[in-house]
């Protein structure tokens, strides 16, 4: 099958282009986040970029889509209807942002384009009215057992964790990272070296010269993946204190790196990680406490880490995801192929 996407989510669709169909990704000459193409992303061949420009309704099969604002895009430049002259599955990557649990969604009440939802804490959160759902689970490239734990500080990662400060928990982290060091890395992470409190991320100095004691909390901003895996699966353990997100992969990430998990017990985290691989909890004070037992305990967080590991392969690794999104795309398909023909011929 040829899909249609935009490369809108770097680490999901990573999972999704390493299955078994074609998949098209519109480019510009920008590389605009309407033109992001492969992203210089190693995936396989069978993910091309593709000029929008010089796409035709012959050239897909199926679109795959992730922003509301593409379906006006499929019309403008297509000139076709997603979900009536050619077969659609939206993409929900996300919870409501406010009035929640009432929010409808944008394509609620519609039958032409199934919604997708990718934790079952969002098809529950968002009022889909009467639209078809689904709910395909995340899936994770295995990076391997890579944990060692040898450093004794946490790793965080986030994007952007000042100007999403409460919705990340960054304001846990630096909590936290008061009583056990933090690590933290991605996207903005260098801004909390101005927006952290000072004593925790500039080392004071001693009277007499020298530097004080290691920063509690240090920022590495953004590294590749490849870079970022070993250095994450060094520390102790990952620590997720997001408060509201629909399911951080990097937390998935750690898990799968064999890293015993501390984490905030809310939306589908809850769901993702079992009591075994580390800590759920809404006390940040419970949050400090298994940390302090990790960095003591190296073989229990090996344990708990071993545990979070085998989760995670058993319930987001990358062939259930792909089967699934395959048994989707499939029923998707026929049904837009059947409703062409009942289109071109009412009377069969």
């Amino acid at each position: 099958m040829r899909i249609l996407l935009w490369h809108v989510h770097g680490s999901w669709t990573d999972a999704f282009v390493h299955g078994s169909h074609e998949y098209l990704l519109p480019t510009d000459a920008d590389r605009s986040a309407w033109g992001l193409g492969r992203g210089g992303r190693d995936w396989p061949a069978n993910a091309r970029e593709v000029s929008i420009e010089l796409l035709t309704l012959a050239d897909f099969d199926l679109v795959v889509l992730q922003r509301t604002e593409e379906i006006d895009e499929v019309r403008t430049r297509l000139g076709v209807e997603p979900g009536v002259d050619v077969p659609a599955i939206f993409v929900e990557h996300n919870t409501p942002r406010a009035h929640v649990p009432d929010t409808v969604h944008p394509l609620a009440d519609q039958s032409a384009i199934p919604i997708a939802h990718v934790t079952h804490f969002n098809a529950l959160m968002w009022d889909n009215g009467t639209a078809p759902v689904a709910v395909i689970e995340h899936g994770i490239r295995d990076p391997g057992h890579l944990y060692s734990g040898e450093i004794e500080r946490l790793a965080f990662v986030a994007n952007e964790p000042v100007r999403r400060r409460r919705v990340l928990g960054t304001d846990l982290v630096e909590t936290i990272a008061e009583s056990v060091p933090v690590d933290a890395f991605g996207i903005g992470t260098e801004k909390l070296i101005d927006a952290a409190p000072a004593a925790l991320v500039r080392p004071e100095i001693r009277t007499g010269g020298g530097t004080g004691p290691e920063a509690r909390l240090v920022p590495h901003g953004d590294i590749p993946l490849a870079e970022l895996h070993p250095l994450v699966a060094k520390r102790r353990a990952y620590l997720h204190p997001v408060r509201w997100t629909s399911l951080g992969l990097s937390l998935l990430e750690a898990m799968h790196l064999g890293m015993p998990v501390i984490v905030l017990a809310a939306t589908e985290a809850i769901r993702a990680v079992p009591p075994e691989a580390g800590l759920l909890t809404t006390d940040p004070r419970e949050m400090v406490d298994m940390a302090r037992r990790l960095i003591a305990d190296p073989a229990l967080a090996d344990d708990m880490g071993q545990a979070a590991r085998a989760h995670a392969l058993q319930r987001y690794g990358l062939p259930r995801f792909l089967r699934e999104w395959d048994e989707l795309l499939t029923e998707v398909a026929d049904h837009g192929r059947a409703h062409a023909l009942s289109r071109a011929a009412p009377g069969l």
